[in-house]
């Protein structure tokens, strides 16, 4: 029987005593918000570590989209993936647009390119795509194609932080790439997210747009939202940082450890994540045979307390507010795919019990 309750991840947390000390500051301070030394430091650092130009961190990855929409002026039809998480669309659908579903392939779950170009009409203004599971999408066709149709591009980078292509950081990619830092996520800020782009006028744009439009204490520049990230939040992910290396070593053992256990089981497909350098490790994506094969396992686990995420689903384009489309291949994954636990503290041990089950399960 497990020990403790096994969830599909849990959040790394620094030394209490080294957050506090950040926090202690900030009480001196008295400077909680609105741009503080904590935040100035953390954007400096990311930029530093991920090694891009601008970077603006944001209070979540939804706002960060949200912004992005915004700061591109993006309207009309916007080319998107059903297989990602609800905020990729939604945000969208927010913002005024119209979500134009392109179908995903079946070896790295992203858009797939081939399929973009017949999705064109008069009325797409963009294209926005999904890094899954930290597997990069094909950003050289998705930029060509770009290219040839005057289009903008945004890229989820939610499951992209650290992902790098040719040695070069995927987030340089796109008009604007935006990242989650949600408590779930590899590198977190317990809340929190930003954009990241390479354009000196989007850089600017997005500045004023974060911060209600302000430029300067009493003018604006133009139309803004709050999007501003706090102090504590900015403490936690400058604790957090410079353990990246330690935090990504751990979990690429933790998916070596289900590789070596898994790879070679019949009734369940396991993405090669070595066929991508530079790769995050930030999920394990289990696909399973079928949709029942799924159920009865997730059942298996949750009796000794194991609880993986079917992630993503349902597909994005069955959403009861959209406009109903066919996509076979999203229908066909977003059933049979289930996230295995995977984070930082989870021990060979318990990784070894839940492929136990896994085994005893699939080889019935």
């Amino acid at each position: 029987m497990s020990k403790r309750q096994i969830n599909v991840t849990q959040s790394f947390l620094p030394p209490f005593d080294e957050y506090a000390a950040r926090l202690k500051e900030v009480w001196e301070s008295g400077h909680l918000t609105n741009n503080g030394p904590n935040v100035l430091k953390l954007e400096s650092d990311l930029k530093t570590h991920l090694g891009v130009k601008h970077l603006f961190l944001v209070n979540n990855g939804t706002i960060a989209i949200q912004i992005a929409i915004k700061a591109l002026d993006l309207s009309g039809e916007v080319i998107t993936t059903p297989f990602s998480y609800v905020a990729t669309v939604s945000s969208l659908v927010w913002e005024g647009c119209t979500p134009v579903f392109v179908d995903i392939n079946e070896t790295d779950f992203c858009i797939d390119v081939a399929k973009i170009e017949a999705a064109i009409t008069n009325k797409t203004t963009a294209i926005l795509a999904t890094h899954v599971y930290g597997h990069s999408c094909n950003v050289v066709e998705i930029e060509r194609i770009a290219h040839k149709h005057d289009l903008k591009v945004i890229y989820d980078a939610a499951h992209a932080f650290g992902v790098t292509l040719n040695g070069t950081s995927v987030l340089n990619h796109g008009d604007i790439s935006t990242l989650s830092f949600h408590a779930t996520k590899i590198f977190h800020t317990g809340e929190g997210g930003a954009l990241v782009t390479n354009d000196d006028e989007l850089a600017h744009r997005i500045a004023y747009m974060r911060n209600f439009g302000h430029n300067g204490a009493e003018a604006f520049h133009g139309i803004g939202i709050n999007g501003k990230v706090s102090e504590f939040h900015a403490a936690m992910g400058l604790c957090i940082l410079p353990r990246m290396d330690g935090i990504l070593s751990e979990r690429k053992r933790v998916s070596d450890r289900y590789d070596g256990h898994l790879s070679t089981l019949s009734k369940a497909y396991r993405y090669d994540a070595a066929a991508q350098a530079g790769y995050n490790y930030s999920y394990y994506p289990f696909l399973l045979e079928s949709e029942e094969l799924l159920m009865e396992l997730r059942e298996e686990l949750a009796k000794e307390k194991i609880f993986p995420r079917r992630y993503f689903y349902p597909a994005l384009h069955t959403l009861p507010y959209l406009k109903s489309c066919s996509m076979p291949i999203s229908e066909s994954i977003a059933p049979r795919m289930l996230c295995l636990p995977l984070f930082t503290q989870l021990t060979d041990e318990e990784v070894d019990q839940i492929c136990g089950i896994i085994k005893n399960c699939l080889e019935k």
